[in-house]
């Protein structure tokens, strides 16, 4: 893509070790973008799969789509706001390469902004079609970090998240994991940007497997403690409040 309008969005889109899902992703934004001024930024996070060979090999054939490579990975987080670092569009935001969510989701979500009349919104996912246990967990995590840090935050990790260039451009101090997902939705928050919420389907992952969540309860005790931990800091260094 040449150029992006003044209303353009860019999705960043993180792959660690996805060259089964890069091509799907690229299809199916190719079906769902229709003319919109979207790109899309493929973000190479330090793949060790072959993903870049991947990316070089397709991406001539999909013009509103482009790649930037992160040479080792340093954690989820990084990687979106290396790829945020690079978007050009007015509205930018980032949602996941597994195919767990639909890239139909950001054609829609460019609809409600520009039916809108793409206003200063933090405009985020809310998840449908997740497992029970899952469920559960969102609540629980949703429900302490409301509490702890005095902000009503829900379903913290639902995709994708979308928001003006201008937002993320007044922050830093990015954490690098997946706490990225709580950090910009309670800085949203906390400066009183507006949140608007829609529905989205939530399925399996259609090939590889989570890079942290493999549903054993392992996983999500180490998950839960990250996260904890970086609640903890967030709040001792913004003050916890909106």
């Amino acid at each position: 893509m040449d150029s992006i309008s003044e209303k353009g969005l860019s999705i960043v889109v993180p792959c660690y070790n996805e060259r089964e899902n890069i091509p799907l992703i690229l299809e199916r934004f190719e079906k769902t973008l229709g003319d919109r001024p979207i790109e899309v930024v493929l973000v190479d996070n330090g793949s060790t799969d072959g993903s870049d060979e991947v990316l070089k090999a397709l991406l001539p054939a999909y013009p509103f789509a482009s790649s930037v490579r992160v040479p080792v990975n340093q954690g989820y987080g990084y990687g979106i706001v290396f790829g945020l670092r690079a978007a050009r569009g007015h509205y930018i935001g980032w949602t996941h390469a597994d195919m767990q969510t639909d890239p139909a989701d950001i054609s829609k979500a460019y609809d409600r902004l520009k039916s809108a009349g793409f206003p200063d919104w933090y405009f985020k996912g809310k998840r449908k079609g997740r497992p029970l246990f899952d469920r559960f967990f969102t609540v629980g995590m949703s429900a302490f970090e409301t509490v702890y840090l005095g902000a009503f935050l829900w379903d913290i990790n639902a995709q994708p998240n979308l928001f003006p260039a201008s937002f993320f451009n007044g922050l830093q101090d990015f954490p690098d994991d997946f706490s990225l997902d709580l950090y910009m939705y309670y800085q949203a928050k906390r400066i009183g940007l507006p949140v608007r919420r829609f529905e989205v389907r939530f399925t399996e992952r259609i090939h590889g497997a989570s890079k942290w969540n493999d549903n054993t309860m392992a996983a999500k005790k180490k998950f839960i403690l990250r996260t904890l931990d970086f609640s903890r800091r967030m709040k001792k260094n913004l003050g916890g409040n909106k």
